[in-house]
């Protein structure tokens, strides 16, 4: 039976009245980037309310890692996120040589911020490439993939991995850079740069894309403060931190970091950051190979013992990964493996911020904003 209800607009003003109806996105389903569930209670087309629903690739790395050594950690850490699995490396090698009070040789560290840069490129331009798809534009993933392979190309030579690297050790890195490595590292890095005005042509230039994403999901300051959402997300909500900056690891103390923020806070603002951040990490790997052109012969590791044992106490290394910030809290008893690792992942925190920017949004700009929030799946279910 059909019922009638008033309402105040206007004089005498009436509708029907409806029900709220409930509607899973996923845990199957294109928009998510896999086996994320959103369950959203819709007022006609208007979302009223959104729960992300998580854990479906939920492995237990944590209880994992209490039960591998130091070396092992290392193969399971790069998992969790896979666009990002170098990075996702130097929190476990940098927590353990911190406890140990190793000091890693300087070719290592100017290698470690190069790779870390040009991994992070390489999460960004996925990014970059598959957001136009959720808002009907096919052809920017073909530019994007065209210079993910150049990079991967450079990334397989030196470590043999192309998304699980495992090249990171605690010490150092796994073996010396191949010979001539730096010199084609270097001409790949240059061709991208000359070839990222295309994507940027493609994508900003166009008007229905940026229809869809201007004033679209706009993601506040205090929300952000709230819910602990870092990385290029927050940064295009105008927070102005990056720990490459304000808490230099590696050598990013010796380089000139580029912060790239926004203000809007929108789709598009979040966008833009991705986007700019690849040319300021371009400029960063220019930077790293200039150094290590500079640095004279030496080794790219320290020996270690057969049976690596960390000395007894806790510690907590954090980096800025591709999608934000990145820690692991290390507890040990002195032992070969960690008595406790807690991960505190980027796309975790980012998604939960979720149910506070979709409602009041349509169904259809649903999409746009899931994928401007830019996270992997295993690395919120860890």
């Amino acid at each position: 039976m059909t019922t009638e209800r008033i309402v105040g607009i206007g004089a005498g003003a009436k509708e029907l009245a409806t029900e709220d109806m409930t509607l899973n996105i996923g845990p199957q389903h294109p928009s998510t980037h896999g086996v994320l569930r959103l369950r959203l209670t819709l007022d006609g087309e208007r979302i009223s309310a959104a729960e992300p629903i998580i854990g479906y690739m939920h492995r237990g790395a944590e209880k994992l890692f209490e039960v591998r050594d130091f070396r092992q950690i290392v193969v399971l850490a790069n998992r969790h996120d896979w666009l990002s699995a170098f990075s996702s490396e130097l929190g476990v090698v940098l927590a353990a040589e911190r406890m140990l009070g190793m000091e890693v040789p300087a070719r290592a560290v100017w290698a470690r911020t190069l790779l870390a840069e040009l991994n992070r490129i390489l999460n960004h331009l996925m990014f970059l490439g598959s957001y136009p798809l959720e808002v009907g534009a096919i052809t920017p993933i073909f530019y994007a993939f065209r210079e993910r392979e150049a990079l991967q190309r450079v990334m397989e030579e030196v470590s043999g991995g192309r998304m699980h690297y495992m090249f990171n050790r605690v010490g150092g890195l796994k073996e010396e850079l191949p010979a001539g490595w730096t010199a084609r590292a270097r001409k790949t890095v240059s061709e991208v740069r000359g070839r990222m005005g295309d994507i940027d042509d493609l994508i900003m230039g166009n008007e229905i894309f940026r229809a869809r994403t201007r004033g679209v999901g706009v993601l506040t300051q205090e929300q952000i403060l709230q819910y602990g959402v870092s990385g290029p997300i927050a940064r295009a909500s105008g927070l102005d931190f990056d720990l490459r900056r304000d808490e230099p690891y590696l050598a990013y103390g010796d380089l000139d970091v580029r912060v790239v923020t926004r203000s809007e806070g929108d789709c598009l603002a979040r966008f833009e950051c991705l986007l700019d951040q690849v040319h300021a990490s371009l400029d960063l790997a220019d930077a790293c190979l200039d150094r290590l052109a500079e640095l004279p012969p030496g080794p790219i590791n320290q020996r270690l013992p057969k049976v690596l044992k960390v000395p007894e106490g806790h510690t907590y290394a954090w980096t800025e990964n591709p999608l934000g910030i990145n820690g692991y809290y290390l507890v040990s008893r002195g032992e070969k493996t960690p008595w406790r690792m807690k991960l505190r992942s980027a796309s975790f925190n980012n998604i939960q911020v979720l149910k506070e920017l979709l409602p009041g949004n349509l169904v259809a700009d649903m999409i746009a904003i899931l994928g401007s929030m830019f996270f992997v799946v295993g690395d919120i279910d860890k």
